[in-house]
This record gives C-alpha cells, sequence and structure tokens, in this order.
C-alpha cells in the first residue's frame, strides 16, 4: 500500500487502474472539480505496467495506492479497495470518466434525497456526445437473445429499446433495474450488507449482479441524470487485438453466467446448453466482424440530459 487514508472521510473513490496511461490523470483532475466535500482516493491496481499509478500518489495528496496482486478483475478490485472504509460513501469508477463540474455533489445530494438508495448512477455521455444508456433493466432470456442478435444492426429495435429502459424524458427516479459500474455511487452499509461485488464475475454483469442483489435486500437503485459525466470508453482494451479479444471473451462468458443462474435446476438444463452454444458462436463471429462485437449504438443525443447544476 502506497500512500495514507483519512480516518474520518465520509467519501471513498476507488478506481480500478490497470495501465491507465493519461486517462487516470484526467479523472482525477475533473473529480477535484465534481465536488467541495473532502474524499480519499484509492486506486485499486490490477497490475499496471505503465507507472500511472505511481505517478498519481508521488504528485497528489489523498491518494492511496493498493496493489492487487494481480488481473483479479473490476468486482474483486472494487471490493479490495473498498476494504477499511468507514464512512457513508464508496464510489466506484473507471479511470476513463470525466466529471462534470459539481456532478458528485449533485449525485451526493441525490443520496441524501434518497435515503434508501443503495446504488446513484449519473448520466453518461459518449466521447461523440451520445447518451449512454446507463439504467437499465434486468436482462432476460428473450430480451437478451434479440438485443445479443438484432442490436448492433438495429439498435433501435423493441428488444434493444426494453431492455435499456430509453425513454424520451430524463428525470431523476428509482429503477426496477441496474445502473452502470462504469461510474456509480454506493452507500457503504448496503453494499457491505449484500457481500460487495460478486467476483467470480471477471469484468461486466457485476453491476448488474450487484443491482440486482441490492433490489432484492430491499433497497433503491436510483438514476440521477443532472449528474453527468464523459466516459470514454474502453481504456483497457486499447493497447491491442489480444487484449480486446479477451475483453470479448470476457463479456460472453459473464453473460453466461448471469443468465445461467437467472434461469437454474433441471428444467433449465436444456435452454442453458443452448444459451451456452449461441454465445460461443456471437462471440466467434464477434472476433471477425467488430461491430458486433461493439453492440448497440446510443440512439439518443446528451442534449436530451436535464441541466447540469453548477
Amino acid at each position: 500500500m502506497t500512500g495514507s487514508l483519512g480516518a474520518a472521510c465520509d467519501l471513498r473513490v476507488i478506481v480500478v487502474t490497470y495501465s491507465a496511461g493519461p486517462h487516470l490523470a484526467s479523472f482525477l483532475d475533473s473529480l477535484a472539480k465534481a465536488t467541495t466535500r473532502p474524499y480519499e482516493v484509492v486506486l485499486a491496481d490490477n497490475g499496471s505496467t505503465d507507472g500511472s499509478p505511481e505517478q498519481a500518489v508521488a504528485e497528489r495528496p489523498g491518494v492511496t495506492l493498493v496493489r492487487t496482486g494481480g488481473n483479479l478483475g473490476y468486482g474483486a478490485a472494487s471490493n479490495i479497495g473498498a476494504r477499511g472504509a468507514t464512512g457513508e460513501w464508496l464510489l466506484v469508477a473507471n479511470p476513463d470518466v470525466i466529471w462534470d463540474v459539481g456532478a458528485l455533489d449533485v449525485l451526493l445530494a441525490a443520496g441524501e434525497r434518497w435515503p434508501r438508495a443503495a446504488a446513484l448512477g449519473p448520466g453518461i455521455r459518449t466521447p461523440t456526445h451520445d447518451l449512454y444508456p446507463s439504467a437499465r433493466g434486468f436482462p432476460s432470456l428473450g430480451r437478451g437473445i434479440a438485443h445479443a442478435l438484432l442490436g448492433w444492426v438495429w439498435p433501435s429495435n423493441p428488444w434493444t429499446a426494453s431492455y435499456r429502459r430509453e425513454r424520451s424524458d430524463a428525470d431523476e427516479r428509482a429503477i426496477e433495474g441496474w445502473l452502470s459500474g462504469s461510474c456509480l455511487l454506493l452507500r457503504r452499509e448496503a453494499f457491505v450488507a449484500v457481500g460487495g461485488f460478486d467476483q467470480t464475475y471477471f469484468m461486466y454483469f457485476e453491476d448488474t449482479d450487484l443491482c440486482e442483489r441490492l433490489l432484492r435486500a430491499g433497497w433503491q437503485n436510483v438514476y440521477v441524470p443532472s449528474a453527468q459525466v464523459t466516459h470514454e470508453g474502453g481504456h483497457a482494451t486499447e493497447t491491442g487485438r489480444g487484449r480486446s479479444a479477451a475483453m470479448l471473451r470476457a463479456h460472453h462468458r459473464s453473460a453466461y453466467q448471469y443468465l445461467a443462474r437467472k434461469y437454474s435446476g433441471p428444467r433449465w438444463a436444456p435452454v442453458r446448453v443452448v444459451l451456452a452454444a449461441g454465445l460461443f458462436g456471437r462471440y466467434v463471429v464477434a472476433r471477425l466482424v467488430p461491430q458486433i462485437g461493439a453492440g448497440a449504438k446510443p440512439t439518443r443525443s446528451a442534449d436530451s440530459l436535464p441541466g447540469q447544476y453548477r
């Protein structure tokens, strides 16, 4: 462990790093303008080799480096980053997120308005100013198959639109679904009560699984579009074809894990066999056709988000 953690800080920001490069400095610069509240930053590092976590610790007070011991995945690293926290809030985020001015204060204020909110997610823009669908319904077998088969070529199809819960307004609301783990404010009490992220998911669907367990435990997941960030996206896959293939494989493996758990038991065994074969086939085809692996593109402009509080 490098750096020191504050004993009485009410907000811990956990950033999972894996050779994040200049993204990390940009994240930390924007974070400083996103809130007026005191916070500490824990870099849960999954084996960076570019020196960016060490540089962040050396140059910035309040930043601590915790080495996970290997590339453990997003959920496992986040759980390690949360260890020892005593404050009310945990903020889990990718290092390729850029905060709007005051955005974290808006998110924290929403947490105070919603006392049963365990997870709160901001409105997320893409670099091209599209609105990323970050508040979605839980995947089901039929909707998931249609989304996987049609989303990449027909993003506005009714099954994808239903899964993404796309709607014309952009109001703050509790959702019966999940919020993107790329930037997620968590009430520590609730996070600990459900056991944190399920570490058997290496990457992808760990946020879906967490939000579902929080709802089952009686908490709420709240979408807060007036808090806004930009997600550059995919920094961990930018350094080569091999790593991109690994992330694509992880996505399909996690999709199977999530749906196989939902449709468990002997009755669903034949369905799980077909599901495994279908997802493997999609993975193989997606390796050859990158558009399939990229999935459905956003269909709405971020202009539909409400005005940011400054």
